[in-house]
């Protein structure tokens, strides 16, 4: 069992071509037209940057996950337990736990380091819930940070990403790669991409030593939750 739980940092099934499919959906489908073209559109037919946002979060993880499954699963008869969707352990909690603090006193140290640079690009769903607190208006916005996000970005950029190059580059270089990719499809959010950088790699080393992609999707999720908090009650 342990041997074959190690397989996935040794080799996988695909090849460049899944590899760079994958990231032309990334950056050409979903950042260059759909954040470009399809968001802009939301925001004129819902009038509500929080609800754009939201929906403009569920059109990107249905758009990654099918290009997952259409371009690196099916064609190789493989199932989604090859980007890390099985089954964690009781003992991935301490880790789950100790990542999730380490994120958000991390978070807290890289935001007060920055703030001195004063280069500052607010996220519209965020400054839109800021505007009119409900618990509607949070509910929308925990679920979008806490849940739709965690379980898309996870799947794409550990599961697959940073597995691909696992295989390939080894841990650090992985891990580094992976992180950079995952901090620059965050552009414009400037201020918070040291932040992004930093999680990005706390979630592949929790991929790394549970096997699972849970672990990371709940350190995720939960410190998104609390951000969405802290931000609800400032």
């Amino acid at each position: 069992m342990k041997r074959d739980q190690m397989n996935w940092k040794v080799r996988d099934h695909w090849g460049w071509k899944e590899f760079v499919l994958l990231l032309l959906l990334q950056f050409i489908v979903v950042i260059g037209c759909i954040k470009f073209v399809v968001q802009p559109m939301y925001s004129r037919w819902l009038d509500n940057e929080l609800y754009a946002g939201t929906l403009m979060g569920v059109t990107i993880a249905i758009i990654l996950m099918l290009g997952i499954y259409v371009i690196a699963l099916r064609p190789n008869s493989l199932s989604w337990s090859e980007v890390g969707i099985k089954p964690s352990t009781t003992k991935d909690w301490k880790i789950i736990v100790l990542y999730s603090i380490i994120l958000l006193v991390g978070a807290v140290i890289i935001a007060v380091l920055t703030s001195y640079i004063g280069n500052s690009w607010e996220n519209s769903k965020t400054e839109a819930m800021q505007q009119n607190v409900t618990f509607f208006t949070f509910l929308i916005g925990f679920i979008s940070a806490a849940v739709i996000s965690p379980i898309y970005e996870e799947i794409f950029y550990r599961g697959f990403i940073y597995r691909w190059l696992r295989t390939r580059i080894g841990l650090i270089g992985a891990i580094l790669l992976s992180s950079l990719l995952f901090t620059i499809v965050h552009i414009p959010t400037y201020n918070a991409m040291p932040v992004n950088f930093f999680s990005a790699i706390l979630f592949a080393l929790a991929y790394e030593r549970t096997n699972s992609i849970w672990p990371s999707v709940l350190i995720h999720g939960i410190t998104n939750g609390i951000m969405v908090l802290l931000v609800t009650l400032g």
